[in-house]
């Protein structure tokens, strides 16, 4: 999965699946992301197992990459 910005917000309503992982997200939402239980990381870009988070826009290239090789490892091939 994939989210950047504010998009974490919408994964602080299921909890369960966030609990005791490592995101970031916009500075602002860093709130709710530690009182939905997971840990804040203050990089522009974090990937933790199947979850790659990123802060805002200016990170898209980085998160697009990692995104894309999450995909590719996903499916056996290489990016």
């Amino acid at each position: 999965m994939g989210v950047i910005c504010h998009g974490q917000l919408v994964l602080t309503t299921v909890r369960e699946h966030i609990v005791g992982r490592e995101m970031t997200a916009y500075t602002a939402c860093r709130p709710e992301v530690e009182a939905a239980g997971a840990t804040y990381v203050e990089t522009g870009l974090h990937v933790d197992g199947n979850l790659v988070t990123g802060h805002a826009w200016p990170d898209l290239p980085g998160f697009m990459r990692e995104f894309f090789n999450l995909l590719a490892s996903k499916n056996g091939s290489t990016i």
